[in-house]
């Protein structure tokens, strides 16, 4: 009797799978959207390292710059898909007078690797090593891609999990420097 009833959830089973990775692979990510954190309007965790190439990290010395902190890694699914979207941020956050300046923070991952996907895929920005994962438990990453805005006032103003692109990151941006100016709603 046992046999029977495995011989016909079997193709029940199966379907559902089929269905489940239909359902996957046709599904569109969500919408970019910031998380709630509880270092949203608090100052940055202190951080300090190294740079792939050479050179030292110390965001406190950023102060008077917005910064953007992505959590990356070279064999990241998303993280490679949210690449033209970061190179065309930081092209043109380049072109302003007080455009943002982007750090990959690069966790669990060779100074190999990471520099070979830049140069195939392009992107002139310094990459923060996080080598044992200091920087991401200091700033709660679950896991990557995750993108963090700094204020140059050293204040966390936005955390995004996920994907994002050059217009959301920009656009809240924007907002956030007119706010602080005083033009803001």
């Amino acid at each position: 009797m046992r046999p029977r009833l495995s011989r016909r959830l079997s193709p029940v089973v199966g379907l559902v799978l089929v269905a489940f990775f239909v359902v996957l692979a046709v599904s569109k990510p969500r919408e970019e959207a910031d998380v709630a954190s509880p270092l949203i309007g608090n100052p940055a965790p202190s951080v300090r390292s190294t740079l792939v190439g050479e050179g030292d990290f110390d965001l406190s010395r950023r102060k008077g710059s917005w910064v953007v902190l992505n959590f990356f890694n070279s064999t990241c699914v998303p993280c490679r898909n949210e690449h033209p979207e970061l190179v065309a941020f930081a092209d043109e956050q380049a072109g302003l007078g007080d455009g943002a300046e982007l750090f990959s923070v690069i966790n669990d991952d060779t100074d190999e690797a990471v520099s070979a996907f830049f140069a195939e895929k392009g992107g002139d920005w310094d990459k923060v090593r996080d080598p044992d994962g200091t920087i991401a438990v200091a700033f709660g990453v679950a896991k990557v891609p995750e993108t963090w805005v700094i204020d140059p006032s050293g204040f966390v103003r936005m955390r995004v999990v996920g994907e994002v692109t050059n217009s959301f990151l920009s656009g809240r941006i924007d907002s956030m420097r007119a706010m602080m100016s005083g033009s803001g709603s």
